[in-house]
């Protein structure tokens, strides 16, 4: 609104963890207390490319646009009970990002990729569920 560039990111300076789904959660509902939405989709552009546009890196990363550098996790749908639950009834993928945004942690995790190729595979024996998943 006033041409300020914004991000959401992860360093502990400014917050308690390393993950950025809770980094996501936590500013779902400081919007909320100030009576502000902070849609799914804003919060994932915040913590992407709106973070690599803030730090005016976007020429190298933020998205998956063919050249840049690309460091992203794959997510499991099905990590927790709950998240399975919640997922199952999800009428829209707007509403299955906002699912994992509240409810996810270190068990959605289902691989860590750097500069593309897998940096670590999750939990042994976890297989990927939902779309988009890889193996």
């Amino acid at each position: 609104v006033h041409g300020v560039r914004v991000g959401l990111g992860t360093d502990v300076g400014g917050g308690d963890s390393f993950s950025i789904l809770r980094t996501i959660n936590q500013a779902y509902k400081m919007q909320q207390i100030q009576q502000y939405s902070l849609p799914p989709i804003r919060a994932l552009y915040m913590a992407t490319l709106g973070g690599a546009r803030a730090l005016d890196l976007d020429r190298h990363i933020g998205n998956f646009e063919k050249g840049k550098e690309a460091d992203f996790v794959v997510l499991d749908y099905a990590a927790t009970p709950l998240i399975r639950r919640r997922i199952e009834s999800a009428s829209s993928i707007m509403e299955k990002l906002f699912v994992l945004q509240m409810l996810g942690d270190d068990r959605v995790i289902r691989e860590t990729r750097i500069m593309g190729r897998k940096a670590h595979p999750g939990k042994p024996g976890q297989s990927p569920t939902g779309p988009g998943a890889s193996s």
